[in-house]
């Protein structure tokens, strides 16, 4: 495998990883292997230094949301820059297993879906905008797939925090389902405990803009979506 400069490519889990998303899809990855180069992306980060934010988290008014649209290296850059949403974690929900591992979940066994969990400013953007984000940014009628990501990790799923959240994810999908020929198979469903993935899945398309992956797939997600 050709060596890229970025810090986590020696990483035993990400080259594992890389070989499992790209099964079936290996064309997509040759395209991506001859691309010269890739525009620079900035996307909106959040000040973690409580010290300096205090009157700024006091004046906000802080909401979570959580979705799986298949892989969470995908959705996580998608509303990492969107303005109003203050973190993004990706991780698991929906499972039986407690503390599951990527390794666990990627056996299709614990239920988990993997997901992002969203800290959003309900001052700026509201649920209902995140929710209509979401059925853009993957395909919501193929079961248990996105592309060449196939199990039940990849399920199409909107977790709600709350019976408000339920009824806007409700409405949004029967709006949302004008614009599909199939029928939406998403689950709608009542939040679970979240287990937050592991280091190297975070901000993973940030911090790993050249690797493969990442230009086939993310990347022309981010151009499709005009969010780049």
């Amino acid at each position: 495998m050709e060596s890229h400069n970025i810090n986590f490519i020696t990483n035993s889990n990400i080259r594992m990883e890389t070989i499992k998303r790209s099964i079936g899809n290996f064309s997509i990855f040759a395209l991506a292997a001859i691309t010269s180069l890739v525009p620079n992306l900035t996307f909106a980060k959040t000040n973690t230094d409580s010290s300096s934010n205090t009157h700024v988290k006091t004046t906000m008014n802080l909401e979570t949301a959580t979705f799986a649209g298949g892989c969470f290296w995908c959705t996580e850059a998608v509303y990492q820059s969107i303005d109003g949403v203050q973190s993004v974690l990706s991780g698991y929900m929906g499972g039986h297993l407690k503390d599951p591992t990527y390794k666990e979940i990627s056996m299709g066994d614990t239920g988990h879906a993997e997901v992002i969990q969203i800290e959003f400013d309900a001052s700026k953007v509201k649920f209902e905008e995140l929710a209509d984000i979401f059925w853009q940014a993957h395909d919501p009628t193929t079961l248990n797939r996105q592309g060449a990501d196939i199990g039940t990790q990849y399920r199409s799923a909107i977790f709600y925090h709350s019976e408000e959240q339920k009824a806007a994810a409700e409405a949004s999908m029967k709006k949302a389902q004008a614009k599909f020929n199939d029928p939406i198979v998403t689950e709608i469903t009542a939040a679970t405990e979240f287990y937050e993935a592991e280091d190297y899945h975070q901000d993973f398309y940030s911090n790993n803009k050249s690797y493969p992956y990442c230009r086939a797939v993310i990347t022309p997600k981010l151009k499709k979506l005009g969010i780049e």
